[in-house]
């Protein structure tokens, strides 16, 4: 299997100048640095960050896969109840595996996949207008059980279940993916006889799409999770090697640490030149912004520290957000995400020869305009001085996108320890989640809703 590559020569000073690029003199003087925070994720390997054993738990994988025969040829839809980490992957493994139009034209035996990863009801009312719940499996997904518009969304399609096909038969159409032991969801499991699968200790919402959490969608839609998970772990080994050069999550990680905090670039733009790739930026998104995104360090102090995550799409967004990229405020940096091959070659006719303005595109390939749409934008940003970097992949399978998904997800946590902030807590977010059980009038919230109410501005204005 071919490796993806992280190629950053246009970030550095020699292409793109001293002002926005970085010298090899700062790469190397983070190398040192970059290996002691190495050496503190693997030592939590064992403890606190079993995310990154997932692509070895063969056992678990195994389970999935039998499931998925167990069911396959039963039902026309999978729906995915969940937010964040339970939705984000879910939803880019589909769009990176499988045809585009995968849900128009399902191959024979295989169901669609609908991820509902909101509760806006116009969303849920459409949903339940459209897609028939007897024929539906419903995966909810919550580590913690409670998350509050994933057990809506149960409760809603549980009783729509039972009303088509009764209380004891309604239950062969929910499997349930959660904690092992804790959480309002595991309990349901037990009282209903649910089955259920685990989100490991050591795996938070954003690091759990190579768990249950993704692997099962995919296997019941037809993706080779097994490719994923030997994808990742073909990365995991290139990222244990303790060599600056020659690790590609420290490097990704120092480039774009020091791009931040040296260069002064709080922007981060993932362009996918893929369509197939292009899920994966809202999901890198999450792992970005939830992970590094803190206003205390370890040690305490304020701090306000992340970068903003943006995500476009070539050639699309070439014609509505480049102008800025290339001609605006040199606050940002880019990734590209580019593909070597892409499964299809479709020429484009010749016609109107006394035309040269559609002339010149007869007999070249959509591949050929595409990656010169890719390498000109590319060079643009380049002239224009602001830096960039691609990750590189010869084709879209399940192996790269697994190499892809780990790279990422190590790239971050080395980051965190960079930024000298917690990488895997999320207090902003549950700060907001505590907010809302108060307003929903949740029991044990009192006094907050109380605070909420007390703290509402007195004056309103608007127009």
């Amino acid at each position: 299997m071919t490796a993806i590559r992280f190629d950053y020569t246009n970030t550095l000073a020699e292409v793109v100048g001293p002002t926005h690029g970085l010298t090899e003199s700062e790469l190397a003087g983070l190398a040192p640095a970059s290996a002691q925070a190495l050496e503190r994720v693997q030592a939590r390997r064992a403890r606190d960050l079993r995310w990154m054993d997932l692509p070895y738990q063969r056992e678990v994988h195994d389970s999935i896969l039998r499931y998925a025969a167990q069911v396959r040829g039963r039902f026309d839809n999978v729906v995915v109840l969940g937010i964040g980490g339970s939705a984000l992957g879910n939803t880019a493994l589909q769009t990176a595996l499988n045809s585009p139009y995968h849900n128009l034209d399902a191959p024979e035996g295989t169901p669609r996949l609908f991820v509902l990863d909101n509760i806006d009801p116009d969303l849920i009312g459409e949903f339940l207008e459209c897609v028939a719940p007897e024929r539906s499996l419903f995966n909810v997904i919550s580590k913690s059980g409670g998350t509050a518009e994933t057990m809506a969304q149960f409760l809603l399609l549980r009783e729509r279940l039972i009303e088509s096909l009764g209380e004891r038969d309604h239950r062969d159409h929910l499997v349930i993916t959660t904690d092992a032991d804790k959480g309002v969801l595991r309990e349901i499991v037990r009282r209903e006889g649910y089955q259920s699968f685990v989100v490991p200790d050591g795996v938070g919402g954003r690091f759990s799409v190579l768990s249950p959490v993704g692997l099962l969608s995919s296997a019941l839609v037809g993706i080779d999770s097994g490719g994923l998970l030997a994808g990742a772990a073909a990365m995991d080994q290139r990222c244990k090697v303790p060599e600056f050069a020659q690790n590609p999550a420290q490097v990704h990680a120092a480039v774009q640490f020091l791009l931040h905090t040296r260069k002064h670039k709080p922007i981060a733009v993932t362009m996918s030149y893929s369509h197939r790739l292009r899920d994966f930026a809202d999901w890198y998104a999450q792992l970005l912004a939830e992970s590094i995104g803190k206003r205390k360090s370890s040690d305490g102090r304020d701090v306000f520290v992340g970068p903003t995550p943006v995500r476009a799409v070539g050639v699309t967004d070439q014609h509505s957000q480049v102008q800025l990229y290339a001609e605006g405020p040199f606050d940002k940096w880019f990734t590209f995400l580019s593909v070597d091959r892409p499964d299809h070659s479709i020429e484009i006719p010749k016609a109107y020869p006394d035309l040269e303005g559609v002339s010149y595109l007869g007999g070249h390939t959509f591949k050929g305009l595409f990656q010169a749409e890719r390498d000109g934008t590319r060079v643009a940003l380049t002239e224009a001085q602001r830096p960039n970097a691609t990750i590189a992949f010869e084709k879209i399978d399940a192996h790269a996108v697994g190499q892809f998904i780990y790279l990422l997800e190590m790239s971050v946590a080395l980051m965190g320890e960079h930024y000298r902030i917690d990488a895997f807590d999320q207090p902003g977010v549950e700060a907001g989640k505590i907010a809302a059980y108060a307003l929903m009038g949740r029991s044990g919230y009192e006094q907050r809703r109380r605070e909420i109410l007390a703290s509402a501005p007195k004056i309103s204005r608007w127009v």
